[in-house]
């Protein structure tokens, strides 16, 4: 899917989406923003839509929205005039993989039922990092999709019709896991039967500083372990050693307090 198929697709569901994918998608819209409003701030929501979400922020927060559909904004600048959402400071029309905000510009940002329908989720969630606080919040509620079963059969079936529908059904989690400085702290699955996921994420710079030798030890050590068993025995001596170490690498609280212990010691001096 290119940006001018999500327009062409979000055309056609704008009339009809509050009473449609609107009404499946309420409960995890409403979850994330039940989590939002303990904030306090600036938020953005990424992919705002028609503005379902809008009229449950709290009046304490300063809400932007953007979205790359013309047709869902009217809907939503409608809902905005009409209940008098005075905290609500702009809607714009935007590429959610080229942020028109500087830096670090948000407290909060949020994106619902977004990354299965941008053309390059990888490049949108490094805008999302890119944009948020140090030790803002980044939440997606997103689908994603299952290899196995009959659910995982469907989405591989509805995969072919992705500029049909307007997003897509096969999804994989990893990619949106690739932010540096993005800690995830919870993932909850959402109604309806989990077909929903909700991760939260915390901006914590430096936080994916550890050598990428470590990551890639870990993951030889994984394959390792599905070798032939006599292999796996002869190396077992070491590895665990080996492991905790590169655990260790990945830890952000050691480099943490490494940097702070550095500083310290160049204080006494």
């Amino acid at each position: 899917m290119d940006t001018e198929s999500v327009r062409h697709a979000y055309r056609r569901w704008a009339p009809v989406y509050d009473y449609t994918f609107g009404q499946v998608a309420d409960a995890g819209r409403k979850h994330a923003v039940k989590i939002i409003n303990k904030r306090k701030g600036r938020v953005l929501e990424v992919g705002v839509g028609t503005g379902l979400s809008l009229p449950a922020y709290g009046k304490h927060l300063t809400v932007t929205g953007i979205d790359l559909s013309p047709d869902m904004l009217d809907k939503a600048r409608q809902k905005v005039a009409r209940k008098k959402l005075d905290n609500v400071d702009g809607l714009h029309e935007m590429d959610a993989s080229a942020l028109g905000f500087a830096d670090e510009s948000f407290d909060t940002v949020v994106a619902m039922y977004v990354m299965t329908v941008v053309p390059d989720p990888e490049k949108v969630m490094r805008e999302l990092e890119r944009v948020c606080a140090p030790g803002g919040e980044v939440i997606l509620v997103n689908h994603f999709s299952q290899e196995h079963g009959v659910r995982g059969f469907l989405e591989r079936k509805l995969a072919n019709f992705a500029d049909l529908i307007g997003w897509h059904a096969v999804f994989e989690p990893e990619r949106v896991l690739i932010c540096d400085d993005l800690r995830l702290v919870e993932r909850r699955p959402l109604w309806p039967v989990g077909l929903f996921t909700m991760l939260r994420f915390v901006k914590e710079p430096g936080f994916g500083v550890a050598p990428q030798a470590a990551r890639e030890f870990l993951a030889k050590g994984r394959k390792t372990g599905r070798q032939a068993v006599g292999a796996a025995h002869a190396a077992s001596s070491s590895a665990p050693r080996k492991e905790a170490f590169a655990r260790r690498m990945l830890d952000s609280n050691y480099w943490r307090s490494l940097y702070r212990r550095l500083q310290s010691q160049l204080a006494e001096r």
